[in-house]
Parts: C-alpha cells; sequence; structure tokens
C-alpha cells in the first residue's frame, strides 16, 4: 500500500506543527505574544486541513494521525510552556518553581489523553466529549495579550493560585464525559444550527466590546452553553 505523506491537508498539519515549534521556541525567547500569535496561526491551519481533506476528499488514516500530533504540539506543549512562563513570573522565589513544572507538566499530559480519547471515541463524529484541546489553547494564548493591553488584569492573571486552578480544572474538563457541540456545519439553516449561530453572534459582540478579554469569555460561553444544551436535551428525552 503506498502511503501518500505531502498531500494539501497533511502540509497545512504540518504547518500547525510548525507553529507550535516555533511557539515554544518563542516561550523560550520570553515573548509569550509571538507564541500566542503562533498558537492562533496553528489554529487557522488546523481548521483549514479539515476543511481541506474534505473538500478535496483527501482524509486519511495517517492524517488524522498527524493532525493529533501537531495538535499535542500546538494546543499541549505550546500553552503548557506559555502557562510555565506565566507561573514563573507569579511565584515568589526560585523554591516555588516546581508549581510551574508541575503546570507544564499537566496540561501537556491530559491535552495528550484528550487527544488519544478523541481518536478512539467513536461517539465524537458531530459533537466533543470534554473540552477540545484548541480551546484551552485559545483562552491560554488570550491571556499575554491581555497583560500586555488591558494592565488592570494583570495581577488576576500573573496570580500562582489562580493559574494553578485553571490548570486543575482544564485537566479535568479535557478528559470529562461533558458533551460540548462542534462548530461543524453540514447545512447552514436556523433550526438545525441555531445554538451556534447563537455563539457566533453572542462572541462577535463579546469581542466588538471587551477585545482581547472576550476570548476567556467566549471559551467560557462555550462550555457553558454546552452544558445548558445537555441539560435541556435531558429534559426533552
Amino acid at each position: 500500500m503506498k502511503i501518500q505523506l505531502f498531500t494539501i491537508p497533511n502540509i497545512l498539519t504540518c504547518c500547525n506543527l510548525l507553529c507550535g515549534v516555533f511557539g515554544i521556541i518563542s516561550v523560550f525567547h520570553s515573548d509569550l505574544i509571538l507564541a500566542s500569535w503562533l498558537l492562533i496561526l496553528g489554529g487557522i491551519f488546523d481548521f483549514f486541513d479539515g476543511f481541506v481533506a474534505r473538500l478535496l476528499n483527501s482524509s486519511s488514516p495517517i492524517g488524522k494521525e498527524l493532525d493529533s500530533l501537531a495538535d499535542v504540539i500546538t494546543f499541549g506543549v505550546l500553552p503548557a510552556a506559555i502557562l510555565y512562563s506565566l507561573i514563573q513570573d507569579a511565584v515568589p522565589d526560585f523554591t516555588d518553581l516546581w508549581k510551574a513544572y508541575l503546570a507544564f507538566g499537566l496540561i501537556s499530559v491530559f491535552s495528550a489523553l484528550r487527544l488519544a480519547k478523541f481518536n478512539v471515541d467513536t461517539r465524537q463524529g458531530e459533537s466533543f466529549i470534554g473540552v477540545p484541546t484548541p480551546a484551552n489553547g485559545f483562552f491560554v494564548a488570550s491571556l499575554p495579550f491581555i497583560i500586555k493591553y488591558n494592565t488592570e488584569y494583570k495581577p488576576l492573571i500573573v496570580n500562582q493560585y489562580a493559574l494553578l486552578g485553571y490548570v486543575v480544572v482544564m485537566c479535568y474538563l479535557l478528559i470529562s464525559e461533558v458533551p460540548l457541540f462542534a462548530l461543524k456545519f453540514k447545512t447552514f439553516d436556523w433550526i438545525n444550527n441555531k445554538l451556534k449561530y447563537i455563539f457566533i453572534l453572542l462572541s462577535l459582540f463579546l469581542l466588538l466590546i471587551f477585545k482581547f478579554v472576550a476570548i476567556p469569555l467566549c471559551i467560557l460561553l462555550y462550555i457553558l452553553m454546552s452544558v445548558v444544551n445537555m441539560v435541556a436535551n435531558k429534559k426533552q428525552n
């Protein structure tokens, strides 16, 4: 069997992976803004590799595996590195640096577990079970922007307890059994996509009003709307 490595979708996936690698290097050089931009760019490549694969009908098992490997780097290790840097700045002295190592390790491991679970969980064709790794990645990527452009929130973010609390909660959500809707459109009618359209409109409103601060709010809104939708569906059944 001939395996095609350098298909257009796989090249886009490799671009996603390279964004993650270069983002981690940027964290090493204390440039968290560049690291965050690279994570966002990786997210764009991550969206288009699947879109192009479906458009060209060139999906493949190797493409699926490559996508998860790239996501581990871009949406697992890179946000873990950003959190490491933020906690490193937040802890009072060198003896507390283990907290930064702990955050780095936990987010990396639980992101990998999330992606491995996704690959074998047949329930996740139309929706997600647990928070997708890009959602965690975008949340973390927004923090350096908020620190730079909304300095009044810096004491809330560069806080070791707030950051460690976030790590614990997100690690649970990544591998949880909480169902979350996927932003995939088979059709564009209102009836079948009402929840998605409401989320997109609310997110755009938040972004217009709050700018970078809106990104974590959008992630929280996504989780909240998914939970409310789950409860409503249970009551109907």
